[in-house]
């Protein structure tokens, strides 16, 4: 197909998705304090227990609600519960949390409800999802960048949907790990120094403690919650301008690019479709065509973090007054963990009862059973569009343990949106100590995400990067053959590696032509 014909299908994909998304001014629509009043929801039968004692559990109507197996915000205080910190001062953590739940959401029920109608598409196969953005977001990288890191990898993210809708003549649902991916689940508590017998708690993101190596920084502090919220405050209000100020505006579509992305083959062959899209919206301006539609200019781009510190998530949930839901405004798309998946523990029970649509990660020990189960509690009633399992199994492992995820579905009849997280189940560590992950190996297990699903008549609907816009060296391979010897030059991340620009431009590229080829 020629790339005229290419462009006039990416331009009509651009009318297949809804593109509003308003600034934060006035009052939110949504009640400020987190409601107390319990939600009836189905639960399996458990057993309650005692809540841990390394969060503030206050005596509430909240907190004892799922005794009597009804939900509110508060009902996962009674639930086991892991990964989560020890904090020294209860009081300290019960006067951020009131802090926060006194303050303004940062996303809005309308906001959730339109993503899950887009998330619907991708999971027959109308639309595909792109996730990306950070490993973990960090508050010195803020510091050092201002906003040029998030403007970065937000253009990044749309210049990676741009080929991807060109290619595949779909609508590409773009979200990203920005505003509120602060924590990180930790496989030990302790962790030690590089070639030291010092032996510290785990650094669990900048959200709990601190990456320097020492006692203090490494005691969780509750108020790195309050400022994780003013800079994912500062963060979505960016995203706002840049999706809906004309910064996307296709017309000058030549100009979102990176610098230093565009000195690359990648950069090259994004220019060819650049001006391919540049001359068919020139051909229909004159035709008379209206080429200055909303949908030339803006964009939806929604925010997603791991659920993962429940008290942040509990404070900022709020119930929408018009229809008695309740959402967690702490981001569009919140996910649960590999980690943190048991189904009767504290993070599948406050997920429950939220109404934005929801991540699993799958990894290779999840069972059908498991699977099973987590769809009947975080979907009794089937909505398309809630679901998105991301699996994340690792090279050459798909093939082994992605089928029985896919044949429990399909048998079921459940909807979902399939998702592939190719960075967690690749990560790997030189001799010189460094964490890193192969492009080869991430690229590998795209491919066989697609061709599984593929053979077995189902709907692959998306892929899940942790990367950044920033020319980082964190990750090796790719066409410009970062090594492992190049790894020290600009390895900036607190946990774990990223692909930088072009490896992520890269990927994509991959992934559309193995797409194009799907549907011939």
């Amino acid at each position: 197909m020629s790339r005229s014909r290419d462009s006039f299908f990416f331009l009509a994909s651009l009318s297949s998705t809804e593109y509003s998304w308003p600034v934060v001014t006035g009052a939110a629509p949504l009640g400020r304090r987190a409601s107390t009043a319990a939600v009836s929801a189905p639960r399996r039968a458990r057993t309650a227990r005692a809540a841990p004692r390394m969060v503030a559990t206050p005596d509430s109507p909240a907190a004892a609600a799922n005794v009597s197996g009804e939900w509110a915000p508060g009902s996962w205080r009674n639930m086991p519960i892991r990964q989560v910190p020890a904090y020294p001062d209860a009081a300290a953590l019960e006067d951020v949390e009131q802090r926060l739940t006194r303050s303004l959401p940062l996303v809005f029920s309308g906001e959730c409800e339109r993503l899950k109608k887009q998330l619907k598409a991708a999971s027959v196969g109308e639309a595909f999802l792109l996730q990306g953005g950070d490993c973990a977001e960090s508050f010195t990288e803020f510091e050092k960048y201002g906003g040029d890191n998030i403007r970065d990898t937000f253009t990044l993210l749309i210049q990676m949907s741009i080929l991807m809708m060109y290619a595949i003549r779909k609508p590409v649902v773009k979200i990203g790990r920005m505003a509120g991916q602060f924590a990180k689940p930790r496989s030990s508590p302790f962790e030690k120094a590089k070639n030291a017998e010092l032996e510290l708690p785990s650094y669990r993101g900048d959200m709990i403690n601190g990456p320097a190596f020492t006692l203090e920084d490494r005691v969780p502090d509750p108020e790195r919650m309050y400022q994780a919220f003013i800079q994912s405050t500062a963060t979505i209000n960016l995203l706002r301008t840049l999706a809906s100020g004309g910064y996307l505006d296709l017309h000058r579509i030549h100009n979102i690019n990176l610098q230093f992305v565009d000195e690359t083959p990648q950069g090259s062959r994004f220019r060819e479709y650049a001006t391919a899209i540049d001359n068919a919206l020139a051909f229909m301006a004159s035709c008379g065509l209206q080429t200055d539609s909303p949908m030339l200019r803006q964009a939806d781009f929604y925010v997603s973090h791991e659920a993962l510190l429940l008290p942040y998530e509990q404070a900022l949930t709020r119930i929408d007054p018009d229809t008695g839901k309740a959402y967690a405004t702490s981001g569009h798309f919140i996910w649960l963990g590999d980690r943190t998946r048991q189904p009767d523990g504290a993070h599948v029970e406050f997920l429950r009862g939220i109404a934005n649509p929801i991540g699993v990660k799958c990894g290779p020990t999840l069972t059908a059973d498991d699977l099973l189960q987590l769809l009947d509690t975080l979907n009794p009633t089937n909505e398309a569009g809630r679901i998105t399992l991301i699996t994340r199994v690792g090279a050459g492992k798909v093939r082994e343990h992605l089928p029985r995820m896919i044949e429990t579905v399909q048998r079921e009849g459940r909807n979902v949106v399939w998702s592939c997280d190719p960075m967690h189940g690749n990560t790997e560590s030189t001799e010189s100590g460094f964490k890193t992950r192969n492009f080869e190996n991430v690229f590998s297990e795209v491919q066989d995400f697609l061709d599984v699903h593929h053979q077995m008549g189902s709907i692959p609907g998306g892929i899940h990067l942790e990367m950044t816009g920033q020319n980082v060296t964190e990750c090796i391979g790719g066409m410009k053959n970062v090594r492992d010897q190049d790894l020290p030059d600009r390895y900036e991340t607190q946990c774990d590696p990223r692909l930088n620009a072009s490896q992520a431009l890269e990927l994509a590229f991959l992934v559309s032509e193995k797409l194009q080829k799907m549907q011939q």
